[in-house]
């Protein structure tokens, strides 16, 4: 495997590449610029080539939709990427295809590149009012974490390592689901108690199905799994709550996604996840039903409903 560059090595004279001109991208370009690196963002509609945005780089992040990683990844392929250079993968979602998370999909296109995960409780609208949080950068090398660690870190972005790639990235996408359904229940105005419940029950779903994919468990009580899981739950800024809210208010789908600043990759993570739990049979009764209201089978109040009339049971909260 090569070797992630050197601490000392990742210096303003050295740019970095951000994949992605959005809020979220903006907002990390902004936080490396604080630590005087130099940095290009590059976009689909930008005039910047991919090949210039990434000659000479040692970092490339990348902040897109989850629908264009596979493409933008057989593109850089074939770009003048430096053999050390670190991905680092800040976008939240699941493939459609394959199923696979966007560090997946890296690491296969570049197995000998350094990948690391950036995901926490990361609003991107705070992060650029230079409002206080934290976040995780994962990888198995862990030299390649902290060289993004020190890229990132100030003080207002506190960056801890971890080498659960695969755990960090999954809090960040499972989150995004169990957000429709608390937007969900705030629209249709059922109360903190409902809400405290709903998340509370949204976080042992996380933890089956990442657990059954190979994550550690320590991970979602992290700030990359109950961490983000709380700000994207309890947040009107967050874009997939906002999808639940709207759909409680009786938004058709369609008009509340065509009106969002951004994409909500809860509603595509919902459709692969229902896919993967009914392979690997694991019981995701909130995702069941976030689903089923997105394919117009149930309304908001019936998902509600039907959560509420589950079987009773033990609690058994790590399960």
């Amino acid at each position: 495997m090569t070797t992630a560059p050197q601490l000392d090595s990742v210096s303003a004279r050295c740019p970095i590449a951000i994949l992605g001109s959005g809020v979220w991208g903006s907002a990390l370009g902004a936080l490396a610029k604080t630590k005087g690196q130099e940095v290009r963002i590059w976009s689909r509609r930008g005039t910047l080539t991919l090949d210039a945005a990434v000659a000479g780089t040692k970092v490339v992040v990348v902040a897109i939709a989850m629908t264009g990683i596979q493409e933008v990844a057989d593109r850089l392929q074939s770009a003048a990427l430096p053999p050390n250079t670190i991905l680092v993968s800040a976008t939240k979602g699941l493939d459609a295809a394959t199923g696979k998370t966007p560090s997946q999909i890296w690491k296969s296109a570049f197995p000998d590149h350094p990948v690391v995960v950036l995901s926490g409780p990361n609003l991107s609208i705070e992060i650029g009012q230079g409002l206080p949080t934290a976040t995780v950068v994962a990888s198995e090398d862990g030299a390649a974490a902290q060289v993004v660690q020190q890229i990132f870190s100030s003080e207002s972005f506190r960056v801890y390592t971890n080498a659960d790639r695969l755990g960090t990235e999954l809090g960040g996408t499972l989150k995004n689901v169990m957000a429709i359904a608390v937007g969900v229940c705030d629209g249709l105005h059922l109360g903190q108690n409902a809400r405290a419940a709903l998340i509370t029950r949204a976080l042992p779903e996380m933890i089956r199905v990442g657990v059954r994919m190979g994550a550690e468990v320590e991970t979602f009580y992290g700030l990359s799994g109950l961490g983000d899981l709380l700000a994207t739950c309890t947040s009107p800024l967050s874009r997939n709550y906002q999808v639940g809210y709207q759909l409680a208010q009786g938004t058709p789908l369609e008009t509340v996604l065509s009106h969002l600043q951004g994409t909500a990759e809860g509603v595509n993570t919902t459709h692969v996840l229902i896919e993967l739990a009914a392979e690997k049979q694991i019981a995701v009764p909130i995702t069941q039903q976030v689903h089923r209201l997105l394919e117009g089978e149930i309304t908001p109040r019936e998902a509600v409903e039907a959560l509420m009339e589950r079987q009773l049971k033990p609690e058994s909260p790590a399960l």
